[in-house]
């Protein structure tokens, strides 16, 4: 039944596969999935049990994303071509991008993080390709060799700080992101003899693959298509992002200090928690970013924050996530989890967020 569990992962992008096949305002179906999800993640009970999978057919669900989004273009193409999908007609093409864009991100993000993870070349080939879909085919290096050693400190663009709205935080993690991914590629290539232009660095495959998908579908399903193809990779993008914020939201962690079992919001709903691949079962995937996805072990006793879907709409309107989640939250971690050290920069970030100062200097 738990590796059943992750089979909401194909079906979900199947959904959008059938949708394109029939074309015409069935193009919503893919969409039409987010609504249903959130609702149903909200509305069960929070799911805290340790998995207990078949190993190979939990990993099949993840290698069936491939080309099943290849599919998800496949028959848009298909259906851009023979007329099935009119572009004149909003509802239609807004359905188009919406629906490759949500699963361009969902689920699609998660199981390309869980592949690049991985110490095999294949999978790590494979999670740069469904990157590809969401608009950072090298998502994986500045993750790897930034966020995982650098979260919850000022030197991880991953991380929001305190007082950081949503639509702040898509523009500076996707900076962040790019450059970190650069200079890791250049120093990478210096430590091996190799000038940072050499052909072997990873930046030129960005470009390439970011360029590949919308020209591949512009040529064959002409020009609307490919127009589709890039408001969807940015669309994705956004989304990518904005689920990324609620992961580390405010946490404190000195530089250089041990990553300890608060710092990461863990998000344990029911659906949230196959569909993203335990991506949402999270601090035990930064103590060791090589534990399959399927091993991670749910901690209860670690900062918990309600449904992703409910975060990330009230992450929408900046005001109620802030007051609502954000800011209760933040106390409870200051108060409960955080170290010493950590108070006094928690202080420091209140103040610079204009937010009120719940820590005295004493407790700090």
């Amino acid at each position: 039944m738990d590796t059943l569990r992750y089979y909401i992962v194909p079906l979900v992008t199947a959904c959008g596969v059938v949708g394109f096949y029939f074309g015409g305002d069935w193009v919503w179906l893919g969409a039409s999935t987010f609504p249903v999800l959130m609702a149903l993640d909200i509305l069960l009970p929070k799911d805290y049990a340790e998995r207990k999978v078949n190993k190979f057919f939990a990993d099949l669900a993840l290698y069936l994303q491939l080309p099943l989004m290849i599919a998800l273009y496949g028959f848009f193409i298909l259906a851009s071509r023979e007329g099935l999908i009119n572009f004149s007609n909003p509802m239609q093409l807004i359905g188009s991008i919406l629906s490759i864009a949500w699963l361009s991100a969902v689920p699609t993000l998660p199981v390309a993080h869980e592949l690049m993870h991985r110490r095999h070349w294949f999978p790590r080939r494979i999670a740069q390709l469904l990157s590809t879909f969401y608009g950072d085919p090298n998502r994986d290096i500045a993750h790897v060799a930034t966020h995982h050693i650098q979260l919850d400190t000022p030197l991880d663009s991953d991380t929001p700080y305190r007082g950081q709205t949503i639509y702040s935080f898509v523009i500076t993690a996707t900076v962040g992101a790019i450059k970190d991914a650069i200079k890791v590629e250049a120093e990478a290539l210096r430590r091996k003899g190799k000038s940072p232009w050499n052909l072997a660095n990873r930046t030129y495959q960005y470009v390439l693959l970011l360029l590949a998908l919308p020209a591949i579908t512009a040529y064959l399903g002409g020009a609307n298509a490919g127009l589709v193809s890039v408001a969807s990779m940015i669309l994705a993008k956004g989304l990518v992002e904005g689920f990324n914020y609620f992961q580390h939201y405010g946490l404190i962690r000195e530089i250089g200090s041990p990553i300890l079992l608060h710092h990461a919001w863990n998000h344990m709903g029911a659906i949230v928690r196959p569909l993203g691949v335990e991506i949402t079962n999270h601090i035990n995937h930064h103590i060791d970013g090589y534990i399959p996805f399927y091993e991670l072990k749910p901690e209860p006793q670690a900062p918990q924050m309600p449904s992703l879907f409910l975060c990330f709409l009230l992450g929408l309107i900046p005001p109620l996530w802030f007051n609502l989640v954000a800011k209760p939250k933040l106390r409870d971690w200051d108060e409960r989890y955080a170290t010493p050290g950590e108070r006094k920069l928690a202080m420091a970030a209140n103040e610079r967020a204009g937010w009120e100062n719940w820590l005295t200097p004493q407790a700090a």
